[in-house]
């Protein structure tokens, strides 16, 4: 193994012993503060409790599957955000009529929040997955588009035309200078779309009354004050995200942007 790899192993594994530490920090303060009395049990569980309440739904398989509806939900809504943001964005910064077209679309949606959309969803489409998967859909849209878009403008001209100079196709130039150019913006959008699509999908659980997800789960366990299984299905939810953003993101910004040279890691 060579220097530099040694080096970026060392800085993953500072880096996730820096995350840890932080979440002990914050685990630490709050159980100081569950166990200080300020507040009821019921309403501040312990650690403990929310631990065993957690283990129980994960052995029984229930949080499992709660945990798997939601993440099909989230996985298919942003998927088809990427496929419609993606080469949306692209056509937008490339061509002016495109984004003259889509633009004032833009400006008038996007201030509508997401979850407004519920009931009309409901309404025109039932319950069930098809509403929770729009509302994804339409949360993500957004961030991965304009950041697709943001990014393609920002390609250097020089880059472009020196490549046309030297003879690049529409598809080469596409290829191997819109994209890797473009690249920083567009994994930011993947991941803000990602969040926008996790944060939509719990608050379309929770009205679309699904029976099935994590945000159903709460909910429901707020209407019978199961604190326990509100923090725990938190947990959920917090663990999917950090291992999604570890795991995916970060292993795409490494095999992209940071190996292209478009971006650099900070510094430990």
């Amino acid at each position: 193994m060579t220097a530099a790899a040694d080096h970026a192993v060392f800085r993953r594994y500072a880096a996730l012993r820096r995350g840890i530490l932080t979440l002990l920090i914050l685990a630490g303060a709050y159980e100081a503060v569950a166990r200080s009395g300020y507040f009821a049990p019921a309403l501040m569980p312990t650690l403990g409790t929310v631990a065993q309440t957690l283990f129980e739904s994960l052995r029984d398989g229930s949080m499992i599957a709660h945990a798997g509806a939601t993440l099909y939900r989230v996985l298919v809504g942003f998927a088809f955000a990427v496929a419609i943001g993606l080469p949306l964005g692209v056509m937008m910064g490339r061509f002016r009529p495109v984004e003259n077209f889509v633009m004032p679309l833009l400006s008038a949606l996007m201030p509508i929040p997401s979850l407004a959309w519920v009931p009309v969803f409901i309404l025109w489409f039932g319950l069930g997955d098809t509403v929770a998967i729009l509302i994804v859909l339409y949360a993500a849209l957004f961030p991965m588009l304009l950041n697709t878009w943001s990014g393609v403008r920002a390609v250097n001209p020089l880059w472009l035309r020196a490549a046309g100079a030297m003879g690049a196709t529409e598809r080469a130039l596409f290829w191997k200078v819109i994209i890797p150019g473009a690249s920083p913006f567009i994994i930011a959008g993947l991941r803000q779309a990602f969040l926008r699509a996790w944060i939509a999908v719990i608050g379309a659980e929770m009205l679309a009354a699904s029976n099935w997800g994590l945000g159903w789960v709460i909910f429901d366990a707020k209407e019978f004050l199961n604190t326990d299984m509100m923090l725990a299905s938190l947990v959920v939810i917090g663990l999917i995200g950090f291992l999604t953003e570890r795991l995916v993101f970060g292993s795409i910004e490494r095999a992209t942007i940071y190996r292209w040279g478009m971006a650099r890691a900070a510094k430990s």
